[in-house]
């Protein structure tokens, strides 16, 4: 397994565990899935627009609208989501420790005015498994509470 660069509180960061070239084929992966279930601006419970745009693959995608946050098994536009491309399911199998496979890869397109607040996932079924994120593009920055 990988080691990783960072682990503070149970948060492992693995910085430069892909090279330009992986990066540039999880791009074309994650542009194919777009192709297939388009992005789309969730809606919050109370009606506003997140300013993320988002997808999914795999079995489950999450979405959200005024009847609130949960998985789903379609994407809005009605179709099933795509299957989990190979280069997010190798990071997955590289750095997860969990013999299960995922269920759900959620991507988010944050654009410049985009942000997401500190919150909770808390609408998994199980949090035994943990959550793998892969960042690509700009840099940001991540807080952990």
């Amino acid at each position: 397994m990988e080691q990783p660069t960072v682990d503070i509180r149970g948060v492992q960061v693995f910085q430069g565990l892909l090279d330009r070239q992986a990066q540039c084929a999880m791009l074309d992966d994650i542009r194919a899935i777009v192709a297939k279930a388009p992005l789309f601006s969730p809606l919050t419970p109370y009606g506003k627009p997140m300013s993320v745009q988002m997808t999914s693959a795999g079995t489950f995608g999450w979405t959200s609208d005024r009847s609130g946050y949960r998985y789903s098994q379609i994407h809005p536009n009605g179709v099933a989501w795509p299957a989990i491309p190979p280069s997010v399911r190798g990071v997955w199998d590289a750095v997860s420790g969990s013999t299960r496979a995922p269920e759900c890869c959620l991507v988010n397109l944050y654009r410049e005015t985009a942000k997401m607040g500190m919150h909770q996932d808390r609408d998994e079924a199980n949090f035994d498994e943990p959550v793998v994120s892969v960042s690509l593009g700009d840099d940001g920055m991540f807080r952990i509470g």
